[in-house]
C-alpha cells in the first residue's frame, strides 16, 4: 500500500509538472505571439511613416519644379547677346514624369497614419484629417489634450480647426513638423481653436521659425489664449511686454487702414456695437483704450487691433481674387449698359428737342380741326365713351 501511495504521488508530481509546464509553454507561445504582433505593428507603422514621408518629399519637389518652371516662362525670351536663351522642355518633362511615377508606385501602401497614444493624437498626411469627420467616443475625446500634426500642409489644417475644437473639447497643445509654415501671418489661422495652452513648431519642414522673432508675434497675436510654453520654454511676463512692444504698431497700422465695413465684417455683434461706439467718439476720452484692451482680456476674446492681423490660405485667397474678378466683370457691363442707355435716351431727347416745335404745332393744329364744328364734336365724343363702355 505504501508503495502504491508513493507510486501514485510521484504520478501525480509528475501529471501536475506537466500541466505547469503546459501552461507556462502556452503563456511563452502567446507572449511571443503578441510581442510578433507588437513588432509587425511597430514595423507597418514605420513604413507607413516612411512612406508617408516619401510622398511629402516628392510632393514639395513638385511643387518646387512646377514653380522654378513657371519662373523659367515669366523670363522668357531671354535675350544674350541678340540670341535666344534655349531651353530644354524634354528634360523637365521626363523629370515631372519620374516624380508622377513615384507617387502612382508609392500610392499602393498607405498614405495616412492616425494614432491615438495616451493623451496625443497623432495625424500624419493629409488623408487623416479625414478622422475628424469620424465619431469619436466621449471617452477617447475627451483624454486627447495634444494634436500633432506631420507631412500635412498648413492650409489644409487650417480647414480642420473648427472641427478639431469641436471633437476634442480638450485639447490645449498644438504640435507642426513638416506642415509648411513659412510666414508670421499664418500662425493668426490659429484663433479659430479659441482655447490653446501650448505651442509647438518644429524646425523641420517649418521655415517661419528660422525668423527670430515668430516666438513674439504669436504671442502677440494668440495674447487673449495665454500661452503658457512654446516649443517646450515657458512663456514669461517679459516675453508678453517684448511681443506688445514689437507687433502693437502693426496691428494698430492694420486696423487703422482697414475700411470700417470691413472692420465689422471681422468682429460678431457685441464686438460690432463696441466698435460702433468707438467710432462715434464717445470712447475718446482718456483710458478708453485702456479699458477695452481690459475688457477683451477678461472676455477672453482677442483685441479689435489683433483681429485685423488675420490670415487668408492660398485656396481662399484664390476664390477671392476670382469673385472679385467676376464683380469687377459684372460692373463693367453693368456700367457700360448704363451708359448706352443713357446714350440712346439722350439722341432720342436731342431728336425730341429737334422734332418737337413742328409736332406742337401739328397738335395745335390737329385740334382746332377737331373742335371746329362743336356739334361734330360732340357727337364724336359721345361716341368715343359708348365705345369705351362696350
Amino acid at each position: 500500500i505504501r508503495k502504491m501511495k508513493n507510486l501514485f504521488s510521484i504520478f501525480f508530481i509528475q501529471e501536475e509538472e506537466r500541466r505547469m509546464a503546459s501552461i507556462a509553454a502556452r503563456k511563452e507561445e502567446e507572449r511571443k505571439r503578441e510581442s510578433h504582433k507588437q513588432n509587425l505593428l511597430k514595423e507597418k507603422k514605420r513604413l507607413t511613416i516612411c512612406n508617408i514621408a516619401r510622398q511629402w518629399e516628392i510632393q514639395q519637389n513638385q511643387i518646387a519644379l512646377e514653380a522654378s518652371l513657371n519662373k523659367d516662362k515669366e523670363n522668357e525670351p531671354c535675350q544674350i547677346n541678340g540670341s535666344a536663351a534655349y531651353v530644354f522642355p524634354e528634360e523637365s518633362r521626363s523629370l515631372d514624369t519620374i516624380l508622377s511615377s513615384a507617387v502612382q508606385g508609392l500610392s499602393v501602401l498607405e498614405s495616412h497614419l492616425v494614432e491615438v497614444e495616451g493623451d496625443t493624437l497623432g495625424l500624419y498626411g493629409a488623408g487623416a484629417l479625414e478622422c475628424l469627420d469620424r465619431n469619436w467616443s466621449v471617452q477617447t475625446a475627451g483624454i486627447i489634450v495634444t494634436v500633432s500634426f506631420m507631412f500635412i500642409e498648413f492650409d489644409e489644417i487650417v480647414q480642420v480647426l473648427a472641427k478639431l475644437k469641436t471633437k476634442f473639447p480638450n485639447c490645449v497643445h498644438l504640435k507642426f513638423k513638416e506642415t509648411n509654415l513659412v510666414a508670421l501671418q499664418q500662425f493668426s489661422a490659429l484663433v479659430e481653436m479659441h482655447r490653446m495652452e501650448q505651442l509647438t513648431v518644429d524646425p523641420q519642414g517649418n521655415p517661419v521659425v528660422n525668423f527670430t522673432l515668430w516666438k513674439y508675434y504669436v504671442l502677440f497675436r494668440l495674447n487673449h489664449f495665454n500661452l503658457q510654453k512654446i516649443n517646450g520654454v515657458k512663456v514669461t511676463e517679459n516675453d508678453i511686454v517684448k511681443a506688445e512692444r514689437l507687433f502693437g504698431i502693426l496691428a494698430y497700422v492694420a486696423s487703422s487702414e482697414l475700411p470700417h465695413y470691413r472692420m465689422f465684417s471681422l468682429f460678431g455683434e457685441s464686438r460690432r456695437k463696441q466698435f460702433h461706439y468707438l467710432l462715434e467718439g464717445k470712447g475718446k476720452k482718456s483710458g478708453t483704450g485702456n479699458e477695452e484692451s481690459s475688457d477683451t482680456r477678461r472676455s477672453g476674446g482677442e483685441s479689435t487691433a489683433r483681429a485685423t492681423l488675420n490670415y487668408m490660405t492660398k485656396d481662399f485667397h484664390m476664390e477671392k481674387l476670382e469673385e472679385i474678378k467676376e464683380r469687377k466683370a459684372f460692373c463693367q457691363t453693368y456700367v457700360e449698359n448704363l451708359v448706352k442707355e443713357a446714350a440712346d435716351i439722350n439722341t432720342k431727347n436731342e431728336s425730341l428737342q429737334k422734332l418737337w416745335p413742328q409736332m406742337f404745332i401739328e397738335f395745335v393744329r390737329d385740334a382746332v380741326i377737331e373742335i371746329r364744328n362743336k356739334n361734330s364734336y360732340m357727337k364724336l365724343c359721345l361716341q368715343r365713351i359708348t365705345e369705351q363702355k362696350q
